[in-house]
């Protein structure tokens, strides 16, 4: 498949693996946690964003609205988002840019010429290109001609993933990737259901299969993020069970703890969804901390954002 759904390319990141990088977030995720930080790669098509703070009331958006989804009440804009069939013509004429459609189609050739437009900085630093999302192999075929054509052009490629995809095609396409950024929420599958809506054992026994081509020295490479969500999976026992899990493996992976934020909150609102997460503060450094000690404690290498935490 020559085309495909995305919804940004952050250039020049320095956060996705080694080096400088350009980091394309495909659409799609088969989880729906609480908290995503990136809302609007949950679901395959476009999707209408409102910016309330930018909008000025011209109603220039309810006049050429083909199906009545906009209207204007006391309280401001009012979207009727299922009524919407995403064709923009309110985006055309909002002036302050108080409407956009996140989520673009997009061919192999325009994504690789945009991917290649930086590779002397991937050269001068050993970067490449990282695809994340959503969830990259949510578009298994685009991904595939994506990753085929890094090849030729030898590319290194990172992919940044949930782990919840059928192992078919997980042990087909991972193998292109010089490395894997794998996330680990909860190791108890009942706990999982409950954050992600759903089941982990296709995530674990993914991680078991890279982890021992790993310990063969096959690749591709493993770094095991954890992101750390206060009432969530921040307890000693989701922590401890999830260092024996890694334990377990032929070559246990390094672990980088993501500590959560709250920086994707507003995008809730510009799309109409409820945030569920509303109440969680971010883990202080004391937690941050604590959950490095419970993993080095079981053995592990650890990192916090990609860098060794210390005594802070």
């Amino acid at each position: 498949m020559n085309r495909g759904s995305y919804f940004d390319i952050k250039r020049f990141a320095l956060h996705d693996g080694p080096g400088i990088r350009t980091t394309v977030f495909l659409k799609g995720c088969p989880l729906s946690c609480k908290g995503c930080h990136n809302p609007e790669g949950q679901t395959l098509g476009p999707e209408l964003l409102f910016w309330p703070d930018r909008c000025t009331l011209c109603g220039d958006c309810v006049s050429v609205c083909p199906n009545q989804a906009i209207s204007i009440s006391e309280e401001g804009v009012v979207i009727q988002r299922d009524q919407c069939d995403l064709a923009g013509a309110c985006v055309a004429v909002c002036a302050p840019g108080a409407l956009k459609i996140t989520g673009r189609p997009g061919t192999v050739d325009e994504l690789m010429e945009i991917i290649e437009a930086d590779r002397i900085y991937f050269d001068e630093s050993g970067g490449g290109v990282t695809f994340s999302g959503g969830e990259p192999f949510a578009q298994p075929d685009f991904l595939r001609e994506l990753l085929k054509r890094c090849k030729e052009v030898d590319l290194d490629v990172v992919l940044d993933t949930c782990g919840h995809v059928a192992p078919e095609t997980f042990q087909e396409l991972a193998p292109f990737a010089a490395r894997l950024l794998f996330d680990l929420k909860l190791v108890d599958e009942i706990r999982h259901m409950e954050f992600t809506g759903v089941h982990n054992r296709w995530i674990l026994e993914n991680l078991e299969w890279v982890a021992r081509r790993n310990a063969d020295g096959q690749g591709p490479g493993l770094t095991v993020r954890i992101p750390l969500i206060p009432g969530v999976n921040e307890d000693e026992e989701n922590l401890r069970e999830t260092a024996r899990f890694l334990r377990r493996q032929a070559k246990p992976p390094p672990v980088d703890i993501l500590p959560y934020h709250r920086l994707g909150v507003d995008k809730y609102q510009r799309m109409g969804r409820e945030y569920q997460l509303a109440e969680v503060e971010p883990p202080d450094n004391g937690a941050v901390a604590l959950a490095v000690r419970i993993l080095e404690d079981e053995g592990l290498n650890v990192s916090v954002r990609g860098e060794h935490h210390g005594d802070d």
